[in-house]
């Protein structure tokens, strides 16, 4: 499968691996900037935006196997992989394999604990299927501060100063995706992360974490540094689930300062 992309910019490539919504417009709020300096190559992942489902089970494991493969067909080799929320997982999965350069992942999705990931599941879940009941509102409701608020609390810190143009791709995927319900499932219900042993990635880890995340709650950083011993941990204060929404400066230096 040939995952629907865009490339923009020049310069050392940078792989962009979106999370639960829009596909690679959720990068929107830090693309451009980031193609100033770097050409940036942004996938939208099977199902989601303008690439088809996959034809089999919908894994972490299948998901990334297209990312891989991707990066193969392209000749990104060795290429510098960014990730947030299910897409930080994913980048992380790549450079366990050994797939790929430099890896940084933002707020990623899998290292809850049972008890998180029952929360998680019985407050995400009827998120989604409120705004699927919203969905033609959906223009009106996230263009008011008093809307985003109500509907976002739980993916931002600061959900009212955001504008409708940064939100509202990833509100409409979450219903719209096809394969949105069978990737949160491969998040919540499928086996869990496998890590990496110190020396074993291919360039350097990073893993971004927002203090006000309340989709994956800062306290899975610990989890996930401990799985990849040689990650280094960036708190972004301030900040929810989506670091391109909440902070997105901070979110584009230290893409920049840890990739190569």
């Amino acid at each position: 499968m040939t995952l629907n992309h865009v490339r923009r910019g020049s310069g050392s490539p940078l792989l962009l691996v979106h999370g639960l919504g829009a596909g690679w417009r959720s990068w929107a709020p830090i693309l451009d900037e980031l193609a100033e300096h770097r050409e940036v190559v942004a996938v939208d992942l099977p199902g989601f935006g303008e690439t088809p489902p996959l034809a089999g089970e919908v894994s972490i494991a299948t998901l990334t196997d297209a990312v891989a493969e991707f990066i193969r067909e392209q000749g990104l080799d060795g290429v510098s992989t960014v990730g947030q929320s299910l897409g930080g997982r994913i980048v992380l999965e790549l450079a366990r394999r050994g797939v790929g350069g430099d890896t940084v992942a933002l707020d990623p999705g899998g290292f809850w604990s049972d008890r998180e990931l029952l929360v998680f599941s019985a407050t995400l879940r009827p998120s989604v299927a409120l705004v699927r009941v919203l969905r033609k509102w959906l223009p009106l409701l996230l263009g008011s501060a008093i809307g985003r608020t109500l509907l976002l609390v739980q993916f931002s810190a600061r959900p009212w100063a955001l504008s409708l143009e940064t939100v509202l791709p990833d509100v409409r995927g979450l219903v719209e995706s096809p394969s949105n319900g069978a990737a949160l499932d491969a998040l919540t219900k499928g086996p869990k992360q496998q890590g990496a042993p110190a020396g074993t990635a291919p360039g350097r880890v990073t893993i971004g974490w927002g203090r006000r995340d309340r989709v994956t709650v800062r306290s899975q950083a610990a989890r996930a540094t401990s799985l990849f011993p040689d990650a280094i941990l960036h708190w972004f204060d301030r900040c929810g689930h989506f670091p391109q929404w909440d902070a997105p400066k901070e979110a584009i230096r230290l893409i920049l300062d840890r990739t190569l």
